[in-house]
């Protein structure tokens, strides 16, 4: 027995703003980059400056193009984010001595000492929430299975 993904009779309410999956992911994003501001503000750092660091404190020294696809930026996003990074001193870029096509980010000292002070951010994020880690971690865990699920549905 199959099943139909959509409603046998159209219901209009489903084109109601608040009832929209993607609105709701939109608005808390929205709402989430605002409170991570201020808190990245005393770190000298933008949210998005701030996703480049958490990936290279994961794993320092990899390619523009695999921090990339860790980040899910295109390279037009990403590069002028590694420049304004590269300017504060937390990161270099460097040509990849075996294969010169190849761009190498790496953490300076400076960026590897940021790492002690933003340990503060989750838990600021975590209380601003209002929630339990527990259903923060579950939330998360559910969102990654959707972005998977999505990304599979993707056309080539």
């Amino acid at each position: 027995m199959t099943t139909s993904c959509f409603p046998t009779v159209p219901d209009e309410t489903l084109l109601q703003l608040d009832k929209q999956l993607c609105f709701a992911l939109y608005s808390t994003s929205l709402a989430m980059t605002k409170l991570y501001k201020p808190v990245l503000s005393k770190l000298g750092l933008t949210y998005p400056q701030y996703l480049v660091m958490l990936a290279l404190w994961e794993l320092d020294g990899v390619t523009v193009s695999a921090l990339g696809e860790r980040l899910a930026l295109d390279s037009g996003t990403l590069t002028p984010l590694l420049k304004r990074l590269e300017s504060a001193g937390l990161v270099i870029r460097l040509r990849d001595s075996a294969d010169e096509r190849r761009v190498l980010v790496s953490l300076t000292d400076a960026g590897r000492r940021l790492r002690q002070p933003a340990l503060n951010v989750p838990q600021q994020m975590l209380c601003a929430t209002q929630c339990t880690l527990e259903e923060i971690q579950a939330l998360t865990q559910r969102l990654q299975s959707l972005r998977a699920t999505l990304e599979a549905r993707l056309p080539d």
